[in-house]
């Protein structure tokens, strides 16, 4: 597709999968391909893997490579693919994202590199090349509770200004102000999603495209549906779907993501729940609690304790 056609695409709900794991930790691939599958089924406007979500750091680069692979050949067009191809390493950044374009994807998410914190000059250069050496779309994913570094909307703005390849932007920042700004000096036309999950219904609000929710894992019918029902001008229903959300949204960010979805993927029967230390799991205390919040979805039925 032309830059201009997946703009036009790449809205709603889109669902940064998980990376499913045997209990041995190697790749269980096919438990990837049905987690799409699901997820199609059930709504979801778009698909991403290898985000933060994803797990990318605890990732070597050629099983990044392979699930890339495995993704975009298990999606076969049937929604928009958009693999997360960022990391602290601008060549491996570079590889990946040429790769993604070499692959099929739509279109490659590019974070903002953690752990190094890059000047907003350095970032500048690092993304421009980037964009500059493939033509597919780039969204960029500031996400600075990760990073430690900000991409500031000036900077943003610029790299919006010389690179028509980067069509967007993926905001995992509780600074709303920022969020508005970057729509100000980026254009309204400008794909802005939120990685919050309370921000979620806020930037459709402002003019938002959509969103990138690591929720989505659990439930992606209500979490696509908040879009639905915001696109078809039923705010109302919108913003009482918002609301229906909350309490997941809380119980799944208690520890650090995607910890608390793998648990409840476990819980309800989707995959394997494990992960690659230095993540684990949650505690069996938080782990009560994510299932009674299941329970009180439907998602698992409820025991003894909880009723």
């Amino acid at each position: 597709m032309k830059v201009e056609e997946v703009k036009k695409s790449l809205r709603g709900s889109i669902a940064p999968i998980i990376t499913p794991f045997h209990e041995d930790e190697s790749l269980d691939l096919d438990t990837l391909k049905s987690l799409i599958d699901w997820h199609i089924q059930s709504g979801s406007h778009g698909i991403s893997v290898t985000g933060t979500t994803g797990e990318p750091s605890s990732l070597t680069l050629k099983e990044r490579e392979l699930v890339m692979e495995t993704a975009i050949k298990a999606v076969n067009k049937r929604v928009p693919i958009v693999p997360g191809t960022g990391s602290t390493n601008h060549q491996e950044s570079l590889h990946l994202t040429k790769l993604a374009q070499e692959m099929g994807a739509d279109a490659a998410m590019v974070i903002v590199p953690y752990y190094n914190k890059p000047s907003q000059h350095a970032l500048y250069k690092h993304f421009k090349l980037i964009a500059d050496s493939v033509d597919i779309p780039l969204i960029i994913y500031n996400i600075p509770g990760r990073t430690a570094v900000n991409l500031e909307v000036k900077t943003l703005a610029r790299l919006n200004e010389d690179c028509p390849n980067i069509i967007g932007v993926k905001e995992s920042n509780k600074d709303f102000e920022h969020i508005n700004r970057v729509l100000l000096n980026c254009g309204r036309d400008f794909l802005l999603y939120s990685g919050i999950e309370l921000l979620c219904y806020p930037m459709l609000a402002i003019g938002g495209a959509g969103y990138i929710s690591a929720t989505a894992n659990v439930l992606p019918s209500k979490v696509a549906e908040v879009y639905n029902a915001w696109d078809s001008g039923n705010v109302e229903e919108a913003l009482k779907l918002h609301y229906d959300l909350m309490p997941l949204n809380d119980v799944l960010f208690k520890d650090t993501n995607p910890a608390p979805l793998k648990a409840a993927l476990g819980m309800m029967g989707k995959i394997n729940p494990t992960l690659r230390l230095p993540m684990d799991l949650p505690a069996d205390s938080l782990q009560k609690e994510i299932r009674a919040v299941l329970a009180d979805y439907g998602l698992v039925e409820k025991i003894g304790s909880e009723v």
